[in-house]
Formats: C-alpha cells, structure tokens, sequence
C-alpha cells in the first residue's frame, strides 16, 4: 500500500471510529458532558445551543481528517514493521498508540488525562468527566485498532 493510500485509509479508519464512540457514548453515558447548562465541562461549546452545535457539526469532519491525516504520517517509518507483525500486534500498537499516545498520557492538560489531574483546578478537573472519557476513548481505540490492523496490512 502507498503512503498516501495508507493515510487516505487510516484518516477514514479513524473519522470513523471517533464519530462512533463519540456517538455512543453521547447516547449512553455522556450527554451530561457535552449538553445543558449543568454540563460537568462548561468550558466547552454546548451541543444542546444551535449555534454552538453548527460549529461542532461545520468542523467535525475537518478536524479529524486533519488528525488523521497527521496521525498517519507519523506512522509512515514503521509501516514496513507494522505489516509484518500479527494481527493482535498491529491491535495492541493501535490500541495503545490510540488510547496512550493521543490520550491519557498526552501532553496538554485536559479534564481526561494525566496532565489534567496535575495542573488543572479541581473545579475544571472533573473525575467523573475523567472517567466518562476514558470509556469512550477505551470504545474509540478498541475501533481505531480492531480496523486499522485488520485492513491497512
């Protein structure tokens, strides 16, 4: 597969995968984070407000063709290696490279990873938030990996 087939794949792998955990677990066990004035995290734009929805809605695909595009390049220096690995390989690097690397031990402090829990305030670092998404980044990489290593190699 060339790099650019790869890339084309892999940012559809992972659109995919995003807007299907994001999905369930908006109509599951997360509406309390995303919607309503009591919204646990009011730093961020309100799905159940029109305006602030139709941002959301005219940038959601953009963005993450755009992280997945980027999130491909990276991985272009170990395609070869990747390609010869198992199928459960390639599923616990994409699991762990989705859920580790882009998540919980990402730099930028956010109310769901390490760098949250150290540096934000207690009333913006939410542990029930923080565990919301931890099942819904657990569901996303879980996706991301069980598509990526059964079809780009």
């Amino acid at each position: 597969m060339t790099w650019a087939a790869f890339s084309f794949w892999f940012m559809l792998i992972h659109t995919a995968a995003y807007m299907l955990a994001g999905a369930l677990a908006l109509a599951t066990f997360s509406k309390d984070v995303y919607e309503g004035r009591g919204r646990i995290l009011d730093y961020q734009r309100d799905t159940s407000v029109e305006e602030e929805r139709a941002h959301i809605s005219r940038w959601l695909f953009p963005a993450q063709f755009l992280r997945g595009l980027l999130m491909s390049v990276v991985l272009y220096p170990v395609l070869a290696g990747l390609g010869e690995l198992s199928f459960l390989s390639r599923f616990g690097f994409f699991a762990g490279l989705a859920f580790v690397f882009t998540h919980i031990a990402c730099a930028s402090p956010c109310s769901d990873n390490i760098e949250g829990a150290v540096y934000m305030k207690p009333g913006y670092f939410d542990r029930t938030a923080f565990w919301k998404f931890q099942l819904e980044m657990m569901i996303y990489s879980v996706l991301l990996a069980a598509a990526a290593a059964q079809f780009l190699f």
